[in-house]
């Protein structure tokens, strides 16, 4: 087996400049340790001498998770993850934090996060008009501390949430009247609900803050499942072949026929489709930062992230920007 290389190093041998790490949420935070850096002036300049002697720049940081879930396990941690991670954004100088809007409970008893697909029937209207009343106020807060910090929230669009398409969130952040929360533009998750990606980038113009970098093909098996496809592997009964979502939950997989999957950058839509994408994500910002994130199970770490690279880099090259 190979000798596994240095993230940093990963990052730079694959042409790439920049990097962002995970400080909390759904995912560990193996490459930052926030105690640490939330504490040590001297920790930070080590820290950010890492990145600066390779050439690479810390692009972002990620606490994606479910902050108002009311799962004992995961709704305070991620909460908690979140608030640090803006402490810590501010400490280290990077302006942009990835999150999500997270899904509260069907009601103030609920035990479990609630999504709300399609309230075509009112009861799951009644649901929704709950869940906004949970989630105004705490975005609310949280684009003040956000404010106060001088950096930005950058939303992914994820079923799951509760604010998962574009148009959604131009109308919540009408409403709301916050200021520095946008979106983090992962176009996997638009594939995957049948959006229309250039469009959305179109429509929410300078609220992208972010970008990831993720394919999706729509598979055979949606013919008979449906982009909406409920039927998911549970997870391993070894614990070490888990992976958390929290402190005692666990993600699922896909079936051997899924209606849709994660890819790797280039599998799902070719280089001219990304060069357009990078074109027009220009347009608002000629310096987005786009991170590359990797879910692809059919290719390792490495691999999937060398490939996504070089569609990346060529897009890029072929981009008119």
């Amino acid at each position: 087996m190979p000798a596994r290389v240095p993230a940093l190093d990963e990052i730079v041998k694959d042409g790439l400049n920049g990097a962002e790490v995970n400080v909390g949420g759904f995912v560990p935070s193996p490459h930052c340790h926030v105690d640490l850096l939330l504490t040590s002036h001297t920790a930070r300049d080590e820290y950010l001498g890492l990145f600066e002697e390779k050439g690479v720049k810390l692009a972002g940081i990620n606490t994606s998770g479910n902050p108002v879930s009311p799962l004992p396990d995961a709704g305070p941690r991620h909460d908690y993850d979140l608030r640090r991670a803006i402490k810590l954004a501010e400490k280290l100088g990077v302006k942009e934090i990835v999150c999500m809007s997270g899904a509260p409970g069907s009601d103030p008893y609920a035990r479990y996060p609630s999504w709300v697909v399609n309230p075509w029937d009112g009861t799951y209207l009644e649901i929704l008009d709950y869940q906004f009343s949970v989630l105004k106020p705490y975005w609310q807060e949280m684009d003040k501390r956000a404010q106060d910090a001088g950096v930005k929230l950058a939303w992914e669009l994820h079923p799951h949430n509760t604010i998962f398409t574009p148009q959604q969130f131009l109308n919540v952040i009408d409403d709301w009247g916050t200021k520095n929360i946008g979106v983090n533009m992962d176009p996997s998750h638009l594939f995957w609900q049948g959006v229309d990606v250039i469009e959305s980038v179109k429509l929410l113009g300078e609220h992208i803050l972010h970008v990831h970098a993720k394919d999706t093909t729509i598979e055979p098996g949606v013919a008979t499942r449906g982009v909406l496809d409920p039927e998911f592997e549970r997870w391993s009964d070894d614990e070490d072949s888990r992976y958390p979502s929290a402190m005692f939950h666990y993600c699922t997989s896909h079936k051997k026929d899924p209606a849709w999957r994660f890819t790797h950058v280039g599998f799902g839509h070719d280089v001219d489709w990304w060069s357009e994408f990078l074109t027009e994500i220009a347009a608002i910002n000629p310096d987005m930062n786009v991170s590359i994130e990797h879910e692809d199970e059919k290719y390792s770490q490495e691999e999937g992230l060398r490939l996504g690279a070089e569609t990346l880099i060529a897009a890029a090259q072929q981009a008119q920007v």
